[in-house]
């Protein structure tokens, strides 16, 4: 693409972001408004216009997904030799390179998991720990670490912040654990990931010359989802840049869900105030999401402060067609929940909706559990993110070895799709998956996912065998994994920086959304901001739902999440009018049977899901309050309620009285076994 090419495939927002050569620049990015694509086009702008070399841009972002599909896209505008990477993964090569030149011999082995050092450390001092505790106390030794709080410092720096310390702890224990732990590690001869950052920014602060060479490599400087940096991630940024202005950074306050980590949208709400030239420019053009999804991202932000606290946030404008409506579901229970979200993915899928593109958020990690289950049931494939790394599975570990293998020879005139395939099925992988479940899916759904990837790259680039195998090396290397075929099952934090077609949001109820340890104005404000960000991960279906008891028969005691209301559409039967049983016929008072209404609506939305119409047009809300309140008997009775014309009396009438009975069942509501207590569509 030339220059003007690289322009012409912007809107005038992204083009001004593509134009801002010079630093310093601040882009602040609604969710799905082509950030990604208007920070590629102006690295690629700036090297076909001769204003940046390639090798001397470097780009961070926070995930190493993020961090290829920026690598990706530059090598798609032929643009070569920027580095693309996260903050550790760049921070962990220079550290690498220049560890034997200050310190001599060979960096310390990276402690993987805190966990041992920590137990190990708790125990030192006589603290009494489990699992859980190692988990939490591990947390905050990230957190004092991150945010550049010192062992000396933690009792004040927590006092001011009015942090609570881990659970059954109090300040001054973790203040002598943080000591400890660096004790062990000492000993152990190794050191942690935020060492790696903290290493690595007081070298170039300490020693001009390594911060000159790094200076003079890298000029440029790109920075991703900057509302979530910590404090020692500015800090190794400020090494980088020495005082210099060439920096662009991106960002959106209103998705800022990391401050338990360290992470502070402070930076971004004080670049212009740090950096008084900056050039500052909103994208607030939606590409991803419908109309009907923005709206109701919109909606939920505006009402997130009635005192107008923090940073206003930016009001997305939708650039898609209308699409469906949104789905407000409410279930009896956790179980039926989960069958009931299972059925929905199915009908989805059978539409010709891919697996892939279809997700199910939760608040905690505890509550895939159902959904597992209910899927799995139903015969769907699924992965939970946050599982088992791709690339430490076995049976890629495997299968990398035999592609390989197979490199050495390679027949250079076999298309490179065929030579993959060839290898994968000496490992068992077969063209068509397997009828069993389970962990036999699984192992074929991984090696589909390395074929997928051949195919591709083949479409994408023509690549060669030895192109496969440096994608590979370097996705095994960024832990980058291909797209695995399946509903993908992830907490809502671990949902960021991903899309789907059709979103799930489930559990949306008080204690669970926000999460009951979320007890003060800026957590519950971030609670918000992360129901927000599940939100706009749909691109097209979207539906929430909770459960009204945790188990079945138990009592309804939830109610749904309070970021819901004046959003949650509410029956008027249900909310405004009596619910006591009445007699059948006389003329209507208006007073009606809401749980009879509220059954007739779940089998009303079956019925406009199925036939992929507005609810309204299989029978309006007032012909339902009708029969729930008079409670036809008999085909003639039901005849003499307006609405109930022959044709639908045809169709719908021996269902509907037999959900009047109560005799419905599963022949009663089509393809909903596990029919919610109430259903509405807005």
């Amino acid at each position: 693409m030339s220059a003007d090419d690289l322009l012409d495939a912007l809107d005038p927002d992204q083009r001004e972001v593509a134009l801002a050569l010079a630093g310093p620049v601040c882009v602040l990015a609604g969710a799905g408004t082509g950030k990604t694509r208007a920070i590629t086009h102006r690295i690629a702008y700036g090297v076909r216009t001769g204003v940046y070399r390639p090798s001397a841009v470097l780009a961070v972002t926070f995930t190493a997904r993020a961090a290829g599909e920026m690598r990706t896209r530059l090598r798609e505008l032929g643009v070569g030799g920027v580095q693309a990477r996260t903050f550790h993964a760049a921070a962990l090569r220079q550290l690498g390179f220049f560890w034997p030149k200050v310190i001599g011999g060979a960096p310390p082995r990276i402690l993987e998991h805190k966990a041992t050092a920590i137990a190990e450390a708790a125990s030192r001092l006589g603290l009494d720990v489990d699992r859980l505790a190692v988990r939490d106390l591990a947390s905050e030794v990230e957190w004092s670490k991150v945010s550049l709080v010192t062992a000396d410092d933690y009792v004040r720096a927590t006092a001011a912040i009015d942090r609570p310390a881990p659970s059954g702890y109090d300040h001054q224990a973790v203040a002598r654990l943080i000591t400890a732990y660096e004790d062990v590690k000492t000993e152990r001869g190794v050191i942690d990931f935020e060492d790696v950052l903290l290493m690595l920014g007081d070298m170039l602060h300490s020693r001009r010359d390594v911060a000159e060479e790094v200076r003079a490599q890298y000029r440029h400087f790109v920075v991703d989802e900057y509302q979530d940096v910590s404090p020692l991630q500015q800090f190794l940024l400020d090494q980088w840049l020495g005082g210099r202005q060439e920096l662009c950074v991106v960002g959106d306050p209103s998705q800022t869900i990391y401050s338990f980590t360290g992470a502070t949208p402070h930076h971004l709400l004080t670049f212009r105030s740090q950096h008084p030239t900056a050039q500052v420019i909103r994208l607030v053009r939606d590409y991803r999401s419908t109309p009907q999804v923005v709206s109701l991202a919109n909606r939920l932000l505006a009402r997130r402060d009635a005192r107008g606290r923090g940073a206003a946030p930016l009001e997305l404008v939708a650039q898609r067609p209308d699409g469906p409506p949104i789905g407000f579901t409410v279930y009896d229970d956790d179980d039926v929940e989960a069958t009931g979200v299972a059925q929905r993915v199915a009908r989805l899928v059978a539409a010709g909706t891919r697996p892939s593109e279809i997700a199910v958020l939760y608040r905690t990690n505890a509550q895939s559990e159902p959904f597992e289950q209910a899927l799995a049931a139903a015969g769907i494939g699924y992965l939970v993110r946050g599982g088992e790394r791709f690339f430490a599975r076995r049976e890629v570990r495997d299968a990398m070895v035999l592609l390989r293998g197979a490199g050495r020879s390679a027949d250079a005139e076999t298309p490179m799709v065929e030579t993959v395939r060839d290898v994968l099925l000496s490992a068992g992988w077969s063209p068509e998956p397997p009828a069993a479940r389970g962990a036999v899916r699984e192992r074929w759904e991984s090696m589909q996912a390395l074929v997928g990837l051949a195919d591709d790259l083949a479409a994408r680039f023509q690549a060669s065998y030895a192109d496969f195998l440096t994608e590979l090396d370097e996705r095994a290397s960024a832990q980058h994994a291909p797209t695995v075929e399946g509903v993908t099952l992830a907490s809502l934090h671990a949902a960021k920086g991903l899309e789907w077609d059709a979103v799930f949001l489930a559990g949306l109820s008080e204690g669970l959304m926000p999460i009951s340890l979320a007890e003060t104005d800026a957590a519950v404000a971030e609670e918000r901001r992360l129901l927000y960000v599940g939100i706009t991960r749909a691109r097209e279906h979207l539906e929430l739902s909770f459960a009204r008891s945790r188990t079945p028969g138990g009592r309804a005691t939830r109610r749904r999440s309070r970021f819901l209301d004046g959003l949650w559409p509410e029956p008027a039967a249900a909310s405004s009018r009596g619910r006591g049983r009445v007699a059948r016929g006389g003329p209507l008072t208006g007073e009606f049977d809401a749980g009879l209404y509220d059954r007739l609506a779940s089998w009303r939305s079956g019925v406009a899901v199925d036939a992929g119409l507005p609810a309204f047009t299989v029978l309006v809300d007032r012909t339902l309050e009708a029969i729930a309140e008079l409670r036809p008997a008999t085909l003639p009775e039901l005849a003499a309620i307006k609405g109930m014309g022959p044709a639908k009396l045809a169709q719908y009438g021996a269902t509907i009285l037999a959900i009047v009975a109560g005799t419905a069942g599963t022949a009663g509501v089509p393809e909903r076994s596990a029919a919610p207590s109430g259903s509405w569509v807005d």
